[in-house]
């Protein structure tokens, strides 16, 4: 067989396996941050997920019935979700958990009954020298619900073409998580807690990767990336969360803005922890516009078809 002909068959051989994007359509739809109009706004973040019409739920808020108020005025039903995705372990995004198990197992038992997390989501500790119990007083509280919890260290497809990234290796010099923390490792060491249970969801669609994320305290540019290396290398259709920006300076943030150029991403709601002047500067150096490129609101939806509905108060 000519060299050629070797070259076509290891090229055919290479596209048989490339697994092919599953997600023809997806929506996301936040139902907890700080822009409101109609809703109730507050320090945190949830989202549904919505892909070829499965759902889960990412992070659940701050306040105990932020997401039930705002879910029952969007008119979206979360009792038949059973998986939610917990980003990492500080309580503006797990707040709300206990409270939607309570009331949701009302209708059907099974409703938010499996929690995913990141591995260290568990770990002891230490915020400004004192121990914090929010995780364990977490895991007792929703155990006792009849919840059960899956760490993750690693990529994981929870739905098919829905991706939790894992751990996120930390390979720029990113540092998008607050100070004032320590964490203890499994050897025993404390050190400075920069979040290592920090995970994003990928939405592996036919335009590109979505993915969610919710401070992303392990850096928004490492999570794409890994995303990238674990799910298919494709160009980044949309990221849609927190980014952790709001007290970074300009050099960070314009830094951040031509990394997501160069990864091509084409859609940005910037919510949460993000900050509105970093996300004006972020749509500035990535080259999006007013349609391209918001402010995350309560409310406000990502569609792989349509694109951004912002609302009326982020317009």
């Amino acid at each position: 067989m000519s060299t050629a002909s070797n070259a076509f068959l290891v090229c055919v051989i290479a596209q048989a396996l490339v697994r092919p994007a599953p997600i023809r359509a997806a929506r996301v739809v936040i139902l907890s941050t700080m822009l409101s109009d109609d809703f109730i706004g507050e320090w945190g973040f949830a989202a549904l997920v919505e892909a070829n019409g499965r759902r889960l739920l990412f992070d659940t808020g701050a306040r105990p019935d932020t997401v039930l108020q705002n879910a029952k005025a969007l008119c979206v039903d979360l009792s038949a979700i059973t998986d939610v995705v917990l980003s990492h372990w500080h309580d503006d995004h797990t707040g709300g958990l206990i409270a939607l198990r309570r009331e949701l197992i009302k209708q059907n038992q099974a409703a938010l009954s499996r929690a995913h997390v990141g591995r260290g989501f568990f770990w002891p500790r230490k915020v400004k020298g004192k121990a914090s119990t929010v995780a364990e007083d977490l895991k007792k509280q929703y155990q006792a619900l009849g919840g059960s919890f899956v760490e993750h260290a690693d990529a994981a497809e929870l739905l098919p073409g829905v991706w939790l990234t894992g751990q996120v290796p930390r390979r720029t010099t990113e540092q998008n998580f607050p100070k004032g923390i320590e964490v203890q490792l499994p050897d025993g060491r404390w050190t400075v807690d920069d979040v290592p249970d920090d995970l994003s969801l990928v939405l592996d669609s036919v335009k590109g990767l979505v993915v969610v994320t919710g401070c992303g305290h392990a850096g928004v540019v490492n999570t794409v990336e890994i995303a990238k290396e674990r799910v298919r290398e494709a160009p980044i259709f949309a990221i849609i969360g927190g980014l952790h920006l709001f007290e970074a300076d300009d050099a960070r943030v314009d830094w951040t803005a031509s990394e997501l150029k160069r990864l091509r991403l084409a859609h940005l709601v910037g919510a949460h922890c993000t900050g509105i002047e970093a996300l004006m500067r972020l749509r500035q150096g990535t080259g999006l516009n007013r349609k391209t490129a918001v402010v995350g609101a309560v409310g406000a939806s990502f569609n792989l078809e349509t694109g951004i509905d912002p609302g009326d108060i982020a317009r």
